[in-house]
């Protein structure tokens, strides 16, 4: 994750910290949830798959192990270092061009498709159209519906804490969302703002794209496909 609209960070951690204020050993310490078994159960076995903001690889390894070949894209260059196994490309999502390449996934997950910057957010999704074969998907994952009032909430991962420790609105859509990453060894602090959709404002969003949604894959509502449209 290292697109989003930073807003400040803090942290008494190790490892270098990324341009938007994601902390590099972070993301190295956060082992994968479910999201390559959802990803993989809504795609074609061994699709060709660019994934747009790859971070440190967390998705892209095991996606190549399940054998999906993977173009991973990032704009911080202390992240692409810990990528393995994929071709790997150095630029922000939105102003991604790879000329004629399409690929049959594009994959945008980490919750960037609320970046809180309303030029960047759009790039993003044409970016995902520019890049997706005319029979391929676009895999989106999004906040959950309450993800803006359901706070304090946290979550423990295998070495450590994750709590979202505020959510302060900024305007009508924005929020300015606070997370704590805690460990035994670190502790870092993560400020950004995140665009918080409706239904019908996100739809809005995939048209103004040449997008459409096609299914919602899981039951929170957090990962969705999206198809081209002509």
């Amino acid at each position: 994750m290292s697109q989003r609209t930073r807003a400040g960070y803090g942290g008494t951690g190790p490892g270098p910290i990324t341009p938007d204020g994601c902390a590099v050993e972070h993301w190295l310490r956060l082992r994968p949830g479910p999201e390559p078994g959802i990803i993989a159960s809504a795609v074609p076995a061994g699709a060709t798959i660019l994934e747009l903001g790859c971070g440190v690889g967390r998705l892209t390894h095991p996606l190549i192990e399940r054998g999906f070949t993977v173009t991973a894209v990032d704009e911080s260059p202390e992240m692409l270092a810990h990528v393995r196994g994929a071709r790997t490309v150095r630029s922000s999502i939105e102003d991604l061009e790879l000329g004629d390449e399409r690929f049959d996934v594009v994959l945008l997950a980490s919750f960037l498709v609320h970046n809180g910057d309303p030029a960047v957010r759009a790039g993003m999704l044409r970016a995902c159209r520019r890049h997706v074969a005319d029979g391929g998907v676009v895999l989106i994952q999004r906040e959950g519906a309450d993800w803006h009032v359901r706070v304090p909430r946290e979550s423990r991962t295998e070495h450590g804490l994750i709590r979202v420790a505020s959510a302060e609105p900024v305007d009508a859509d924005t929020s300015a969302i606070l997370v704590e990453y805690e460990y035994g060894d670190a502790r870092w602090t993560q400020r950004f703002l995140s665009y918080r959709y409706t239904e019908e404002s996100f739809e809005a969003a995939l048209a103004a794209a040449g997008l459409a949604v096609d299914t919602v894959l899981t039951d929170d509502g957090t990962w969705v496909r999206a198809r081209p449209v002509r």
